[in-house]
C-alpha cells in the first residue's frame, strides 16, 4: 500500500530533503487541496514539523485532515498528554520517534508509561537510520544501536514500524531494498518503509516483502507534475495547481 505524506509546517504542507529546514524543495499552502488529490489512497501520513520542533502545533489542520481521511499522525510526540491529543484529533495510529529512545537505546520508562495509557495497536514507532544506526532528534544524534537490535526490543510497544533510510531520503536516487529486506527479517509486526522510494518497481519489491510504501517529493512529483523540473526540484513554492 502507498501511503502519502502530507508534513505540515507553518501552515502549509512542505517537502524537505533529509529533514532539513533549509533544503525545503515543496511548499503548498492548502492542506485541504492536497488531501483532494490523495482521495484514492486509503490512509495518509502526516506529520507536524512544528511540533517535532518545538513550536506551535498545526492541531487545527491535523484535525481536519483527520475527520477527512484515516490518518497516522507524528511529529513532537514526546509525552503522554501529546499522544492522548493526537489521537483526540482523530488520528487512528500515533507516530513515537525520538522519544523511544535515550542517548543510550530504548526509552522503556517512557514507552511503558504510553502503553499504559494509549492502546498498543494505536501506536507506531519510527526508527530513523542512518548507516544502519538509529538517528534522533532530527536525526541529529546517532545512538550506538543498530535496526536489527532496536526493532526486536520495541515490538511490545508498537503494533507498526515506521522505517526510514536516511541515507537516501529525498535525494531520488531510490531506496536501498537490501535494507528493508534485513528489517523484514528482524521483526514479524508491520512496517512502513521511507526514504527514497521512488519507482514503480521500488513499490511493487516492498509490497513483495509485506511492506507498505510512505512516499513524500516522490508521490508529489506525481499528483503536482507542473511544480517540479526534471530534475525533483519545485519550479516555485507556495502555489497549489
Amino acid at each position: 500500500m502507498i501511503i502519502p505524506c502530507i508534513d505540515l509546517m507553518g501552515g502549509k504542507v512542505v517537502q524537505l530533503v533529509q529533514g532539513r529546514e533549509a533544503s525545503k524543495v515543496l511548499e503548498l499552502p492548502n492542506a485541504l487541496s492536497v488531501l483532494e488529490r490523495f482521495a484514492e489512497f486509503p490512509q495518509i501520513q502526516v506529520i507536524d514539523l512544528d511540533a517535532a520542533m518545538g513550536r506551535r502545533a498545526q492541531a487545527e489542520i491535523v484535525e481536519v485532515l483527520a475527520a477527512r481521511k484515516p490518518c497516522r499522525v507524528g511529529g513532537g510526540i514526546r509525552s503522554v498528554e501529546r499522544a492522548l491529543e493526537v489521537i483526540g484529533q482523530g488520528a487512528v495510529k500515533v507516530i513515537v520517534g525520538s522519544a523511544a529512545f535515550t542517548s543510550h537505546g530504548v526509552n522503556r520508562t517512557f514507552l511503558e508509561e504510553l502503553t499504559g495509557v494509549v492502546p498498543r495497536q494505536n501506536l507506531m514507532i519510527a526508527v530513523d537510520c542512518l548507516d544502519d544506526c538509529v538517528a534522533i532528534h532530527g536525526w541529529k544524534e546517532i545512538l550506538p544501536l543498530t535496526s536489527g537490535e532496536a526493532l526486536p526490543e520495541l515490538e511490545r510497544y508498537a503494533s507498526e514500524f515506521l522505517c526510514t533510510c536516511i541515507d537516501v531520503e529525498g535525494k531520488h536516487e531510490g531506496t536501498r531494498l537490501e535494507w528493508f529486506r534485513k528489517l523484514r527479517d528482524t521483526t514479524p509486526l508491520p512496517i512502513t518503509a521511507a526514504g527514497g522510494i521512488t519507482t514503480d518497481e521500488e513499490i511493487h519489491a516492498l509490497e513483495e516483502m509485506g511492506m507498505n510504501a510512505a512516499l513524500g517529493v516522490a508521490i508529489y512529483r506525481r499528483m503536482f507534475p507542473n511544480l517540479f523540473t526534471g530534475d525533483g526540484s519545485s519550479l516555485a513554492s507556495g502555489h497549489s495547481r
